[in-house]
């Protein structure tokens, strides 16, 4: 799903379900527009990156999640953004990922993720209901069949491979952005992606070569399971 003709594509890696990928989403446009970027929504199944690489969801886990909400809260109001939780979470997010992913132009796919989120993290009723998901669909000039199509075997197939292509070029969360082959995970990173797409190179590969070649003097037990 390849759209973006800029000198420098973003390829913005989310999954609805993610908080931090609703703020990421709010400020990643106005960042691209200062690079002369443009901005590559990527669909992918958070919970599949999760399996993938055998961690649990932040939701999973109770502190995490207690201390992910104040963050979230945190976060929203040092952007200025207003966020209010969605009906029920962690939920289901499939119908929206496979929807946005429908070829369509770009400019009503940044509008369809737009309402989306809205209705997630805005205050909102939600996107698990396909009644609701198919009235945004409508609102933003999707066909009265969108919906009809993103339930298809080949709108499944399309995030499952975005999803595995995420996979593959290092992809272990959401939201991750990636530039020119660097990645950039999680709304703090936006400055340093701020600052990538300027020219800076803040990484000394030297070191990042020399640390990656270090032996591991210790292992977690179960740590392969």
């Amino acid at each position: 799903m390849s759209e973006a003709d800029g000198d420098q594509v973003i390829r913005f890696h989310f999954d609805y379900i993610s908080p931090y990928a609703y703020l990421a989403w709010t400020q990643i446009h106005a960042l691209a527009e200062r690079h002369r970027a443009q901005v590559e929504p990527v669909p992918v199944l958070f919970a599949a990156l999760l399996d993938r690489h055998g961690q649990k969801g932040p939701a999973e886990i109770p502190s995490k999640r207690a201390y992910l909400i104040k963050d979230v809260s945190r976060t929203a109001r040092r952007l200025g953004v207003v966020i209010a939780p969605p009906p029920a979470h962690p939920f289901n997010p499939l119908l929206g990922l496979r929807l946005s992913s429908l070829p369509m132009p770009a400019a009503t796919r940044r509008e369809l993720v737009n309402a989306l989120y809205q209705a997630t993290w805005g205050g909102g009723e939600g996107i698990t209901d396909r009644a609701k998901v198919a009235a945004i669909a409508a609102r933003v000039g999707l066909g009265a069949d969108a919906v009809a199509l993103a339930e298809q075997p080949e709108a499944k197939e399309r995030v499952r491979r975005q999803t595995d292509d995420a996979i593959a070029a290092g992809t272990f969360g959401v939201p991750t952005m990636i530039v020119g082959g660097e990645l950039f995970w999680g709304v703090d990173s936006l400055p340093s992606l701020d600052r990538f797409l300027a020219g800076e190179r803040d990484v000394d590969p030297e070191l990042v070569a020399r640390w990656a070649s270090l032996p591991a003097s210790a292992k977690r037990p179960g740590a392969d399971r």
